[in-house]
């Protein structure tokens, strides 16, 4: 088991159930919680902060990193690099403070690989009809980048069971109370419990989990 007081979080969904905004609301009403900024090699875009979106690096220092084994996850995409860096969340960890990852199931896979006490929570639409609608209403995309979308998402979906929570986003305000109580039950694990309060439990005699 990690034996860091804090959590490691993995959100994973296909696009359109409403990952982004859930954990948008989840880190405004638990500031305990930290969102990991990935790492990329593509410029910025306009109105884009280094640190914020993302963190903004060359060629060159991601494939340092990558070598270094200083990444949790890393993926190429359109020829562009982008990666979770591990140290942020292994400093965030140790303090007890919680980390989330928005993340997909590839990313979710190699995490667990070096996190293996890592939560994964996949998030759910209602149905593909309303995954549909959603997309549409959201006015970004073209038909046929919405079919493409659309047959993308049953291929996400398919990996649900690599996580332990699986929340079905149908009422907004029920799929968050439901995140939040997941949140809940994790920083009560023993294994949490026990590294937030070493000297409590030692005190107790409770002894250490194997």
């Amino acid at each position: 088991m990690h034996a860091n007081p804090g959590n490691v979080f993995m959100v994973v969904a296909p696009s359109g159930a409403g990952k982004s905004s859930l954990v948008k609301a989840l880190l405004q009403q638990d500031p305990a919680i930290e969102l990991s900024v990935s790492c990329t090699t593509r410029a910025p875009r306009p109105g884009e902060e280094d640190g914020r979106e993302y963190r903004f690096i060359n060629t060159d220092q991601f494939k340092q990193l990558r070598e270094e084994q200083r990444l949790l996850e890393w993926a190429e995409v359109h020829g562009n690099f982008y990666g979770t860096p591990r140290d942020p969340i292994d400093a965030a960890t140790r303090e007890g403070r919680d980390v989330l990852l928005e993340i997909d199931w590839q990313g979710a896979r190699q995490v667990r690989q070096r996190f293996p006490a890592a939560i994964g929570i996949f998030v759910l639409p209602p149905s593909i009809e309303e995954l549909e609608s959603r997309l549409k209403a959201r006015g970004q995309d073209a038909p046929q980048v919405i079919a493409r979308r659309l047959m993308a998402a049953g291929g996400e979906i398919a990996h649900a069971p690599e996580c332990e929570y699986v929340i079905i986003n149908q009422e907004f305000s029920v799929a968050l109370s439901e995140l939040t109580q997941i949140v809940s039950a994790a920083r009560l694990r023993f294994s949490s419990q026990a590294a937030r309060h070493a000297d409590l439990f030692a005190q107790l005699g409770i002894p250490a989990a194997h």
